[in-house]
Formats: C-alpha cells, sequence, structure tokens
C-alpha cells in the first residue's frame, strides 16, 4: 500500500513568498578568493586542450570551495530547496571558458546526466525553434527551446542548474514554488485529491523517450512519501497529454487535483520572483521546489540573445525515492534522457 503522509510538511523547504520576497538570505555571493579559485581551475582546464563533458571532479580543484559545496547541498536538500549564486563576471570569460567554468563547477554538484535526446549533458536554454507561445509540447517541442511563458514545473533530475549568461531583452523573469507549501494547502483543503496525486499519471515525456512519442511506461506520482521523504513531480500538460495517448484522459476528480496544483503555484502567495543577472546561478531541488518562467522578448542580435547554460543533477546520497517515483524518463531509477538523434550544429544559435 502505497503511504499517504497525512500531517502538513514543516521546516524550511515549506515556505510561502512572504517569507523570502523581501530578504535576500536565499543569495549567496562569491567571495575574491572564490572567484580567483575558480579561474585558476578554469584556466588550467583550458590550457590543457581538455573541454566540458570531458573532465571529472579531480581534475577541477576548488579546495577552499569544497565546504561551500557542502553548505549547498545542505540547502537545497535539509533548507529551502534553492540558493541564487551571484558574483561571477561572465564578460571575463568567452562562451567556450564559460562552459568550461560551469561544468567544473558541475563536477562538485552532483552527478551530471543527459537532459535531452541529443544526449546533451550541457544544455542550453534559448529560443531555438521561434514557436509562439502554447502548444509548444504538443509539437514535441520543449519549452525551454521557446519564448514563451512557462508553467511551474520540475524537471527530471534531483537538481536543475541554470547559469544566466545573457538575460532577454525584456522579460523572461524566473519565479518558483514550494510544493511542499502547495502539498500543506491540499491536506488542508482538498485532502480527497491525494489519493489520485499519489496514484500518479503517465506523463508524455515530450520527445524525452527512447521514441519520440512516448510516454512513461508506469504511473509516476505527483506527490511520493517514501522512507520519510515527501517529493513531488509535476508538470501539468504532460500529464494531461500522457494519460490522453495512454487511453484514460483525467477523469474530473484527476483534472481537479492537477488544476488545483496549477492554481497554487501560479498565486502570488506561494510564487517567488527573481530576476537573473549576467553570470547568476540558480541551483533548484526539484523535489520539493516547482520552477517557471515568464514569456520574453529577445534581442534581434543573435550575439545579443538570452541563453542560459543548464545542469541536470543527481545529489550522491540523494533523498531515498520510491521505485515508481524514481525512474521518470523510461531508464531506471534517477536515468537521464536517452541519446537517439544527432546533433545539427547548424541549428545552434550563431552565438554558440
Amino acid at each position: 500500500m502505497t503511504e499517504i503522509l497525512k500531517t502538513p510538511v514543516t521546516g524550511p523547504a515549506a515556505w510561502k513568498a512572504a517569507d523570502h520576497q523581501n530578504n535576500d538570505n536565499w543569495i549567496r555571493y562569491f567571495s575574491d578568493a572564490e572567484l580567483s579559485e575558480i579561474t585558476e581551475a578554469t584556466r588550467r582546464l583550458k590550457a590543457s586542450g581538455i573541454g566540458p563533458e570531458e573532465f571529472t571532479r579531480e581534475d577541477f580543484p576548488l579546495p577552499s570551495l569544497s565546504a561551500v559545496m557542502d553548505d549547498i547541498h545542505e540547502e537545497l536538500e535539509n533548507g529551502r530547496g534553492f540558493i541564487l549564486l551571484r558574483g561571477l563576471n561572465v564578460e571575463d570569460y568567452d562562451l567556450e571558458t564559460l562552459k568550461i567554468l560551469y561544468w567544473g563547477l558541475g563536477t562538485h554538484l552532483g552527478d551530471i546526466i543527459s537532459q535531452n535526446a541529443y544526449g546533451d549533458l550541457l544544455g542550453y536554454v534559448t529560443d531555438f525553434e521561434g514557436f509562439q507561445k502554447g502548444g509548444y509540447y504538443d509539437k514535441g517541442v520543449r519549452g525551454h527551446r521557446t519564448r514563451a511563458h512557462l508553467h511551474p514545473h520540475s524537471d527530471s533530475s534531483d537538481t536543475v542548474g541554470l547559469l544566466c549568461v545573457q538575460p532577454a531583452k525584456k522579460g523572461g523573469r524566473s519565479m518558483i514554488c514550494s510544493s511542499m507549501a502547495i502539498y500543506n494547502a491540499i491536506l488542508e483543503n482538498h485532502p480527497e485529491y491525494l489519493e489520485c496525486l499519489y496514484d500518479g499519471f503517465n506523463f508524455d515525456l515530450i520527445g524525452k523517450g527512447k521514441t519520440a512519442a512516448e510516454i512513461s511506461d508506469h504511473k509516476i506520482p505527483v506527490y511520493s512519501y517514501y522512507q520519510g521523504w515527501l517529493s513531488c513531480r509535476f508538470n501539468k500538460r504532460q500529464i494531461e497529454l500522457g494519460m490522453e495517448k495512454a487511453g484514460t484522459p483525467l477523469n474530473d476528480l484527476q483534472q481537479a487535483a492537477v488544476d488545483y496544483i496549477r492554481e497554487l503555484s501560479t498565486h502570488d502567495d506561494f510564487l517567488l520572483h527573481m530576476d537573473f543577472r549576467p553570470g547568476d546561478i540558480q541551483l533548484i531541488n526539484n523535489h520539493c521546489t516547482l520552477h517557471a518562467r515568464g514569456e520574453y522578448e529577445d534581442w534581434d542580435d543573435e550575439q545579443k540573445k538570452r541563453l542560459l547554460l543548464r545542469l541536470w543533477l543527481n545529489v550522491p546520497n540523494g533523498r531515498p525515492l520510491a521505485p515508481e517515483f524514481a525512474n521518470r524518463l523510461n531508464t531506471g531509477a534517477r536515468g537521464g534522457v536517452t541519446k537517439r538523434l544527432e546533433v545539427d550544429e547548424n541549428a545552434r544559435p550563431a552565438h554558440q
């Protein structure tokens, strides 16, 4: 029998917007000494001719930052579930050097997994397709490859990291909310939704499966309580499309439960807004935090277009996950996206 948590989630991960919107205690600034250490490690790797995705943590030593990384892991796993690292000056590096730097930091944050069908471990969040807002999932296009508004959702890894290289001309604000605080609201106001949310849904993998039109081969819980840990996996449209493709469209209760999460996740009481500056690194625990993005207007100049570098990370000795929750992409527990496509370098934006 699936265990359902019947008491409210307590602790810093169950936060609301008012807890953080008037302070910056969720921002950590790199010190000059830390930045020098990062730059030196990056310089050595670049001089060796080794590129990103080709080296490990041992090749990118950060002796004084090791304790900082431990603190970051603690904040993500046992604290509020998110942090913003600030102070990196991206103008000091060209893009290829910045990719080495970010990959190096990533090796200290966790095990990096594939995030798309090209097998990319270091991903680009930018406007590839030029699709208008809406409809991108239906066309097999993932939202981060557009300029569209992205509703609150979680990604298929323990942690997602975003490094802002260049912000948009206008818009594109990042927004996050606590899926633990949302759970408490469901428990208080609509406990009748819990059973179907724990039972889960077939998710449309929107091109992240072994085939282009694949859905999850089992139902993935939206909320899972396992070995004392509550975890969340949510994407409204992927749930709706996945259940339609499975031949079992959402019934009235299921639709109401999914709609209620969407309603709460976009409410001002829950949603914390943050603007990315160049060099900002946002880290989010997907199991307790949902993230979103506003629609944006981009620059006409290809060299100035909005660009974030993204890592999907699994945390060493991370929280225990139920088997049906941990297998999110038909690739086993905490598995990444199956590579099935070849990269068309001509499709990359010019500044990449």
